[in-house]
């Protein structure tokens, strides 16, 4: 693989709490995930993220949520799939309207958190999810946990579908995320996460908790942007990448 996508959650802020820093990750990635609202983010800090990631020409993707923003869109949240198909529409049509403003454009969709992974598994609501992106505009590409149900349910349903790994989070032997509560499931430390994204971009492999090598294709890479040390994990694994040879740039 010669080049690889980095991405991370951006635009988390809520009115007078500020999450991670926006500004330096964007000087980092080259996609942004932009909250919608629905677990993370108002407008005004919405449109900044929107408005920086423009300027550096970081490509701007939605990150809709489960309707929780209490518990920042980690919950699982039990809507019928024609609440949850409004409201993936909805978040999609929010950002576009704010992208547009500026002379933007959404250019793809990532679920975040507990929607992201309960779809992931092949949970019905993968339906309304891929029946929203596809009523907004089926051109948009979904960025999907590499492997998963999820991934080949969009594809056959006529989505481009982008295969993400997770530069800090910790794998199960199957290949799915090890669930957050547990031990070990964030890793912290920056030269590991970087030493495993070479890896995974060289020889499509990521260790799993247990040592199991998991085989892994993937297109893109995420690092969490409200992680501590976010921004210097991020650069760390770019800086890896790029010595590896591997360039930085956008899937879309």
């Amino acid at each position: 693989m010669t080049a690889i996508d980095l991405n991370a959650d951006l635009g988390e802020g809520f009115g007078r709490w500020s999450l991670g820093d926006d500004a330096a990750m964007l000087d980092v990635v080259t996609s942004a995930n932009i909250a919608c609202g629905f677990h993370a983010g108002d407008p005004g800090g919405i449109l900044a993220t929107v408005e920086g990631a423009h300027r550096r020409g970081v490509s701007i993707g939605a990150h809709p949520a489960y309707r929780d923003l209490a518990g920042f869109g980690r919950r699982y949240v039990d809507a019928t799939p024609r609440e949850l198909y409004a409201d993936v529409l909805y978040q999609l049509g929010a950002l576009a309207g704010l992208a547009r403003a500026v002379g933007a454009e959404v250019r793809y969709v990532k679920p975040h958190g507990a929607l992201y992974n309960t779809i992931a598994a092949g949970h019905p609501h993968a339906g309304a999810v891929i029946d929203a992106i596809g009523a907004f505009d089926p051109s948009l590409p979904v960025v999907a946990l590499a492997g998963s149900p999820f991934a080949e349910r969009a594809r056959t349903a006529g989505l481009r579908v982008v295969p993400e790994a997770f530069a800090d989070r910790a794998y199960t032997r199957d290949g799915s995320l090890l669930p957050r509560r547990e031990p070990g499931a964030v890793i912290h430390d920056a030269a590991r996460v970087a030493d495993r994204m070479v890896r995974l971009v060289e020889a499509g492999e990521i260790e799993a908790i247990d040592g199991t090598i998991v085989p892994v294709t993937a297109e893109s890479i995420c690092v969490h942007g409200d992680s501590p040390g976010a921004v210097a994990m991020a650069g760390a694994v770019r800086e890896a990448l790029q010595s590896a040879g591997v360039a930085m740039r956008p899937f879309v």
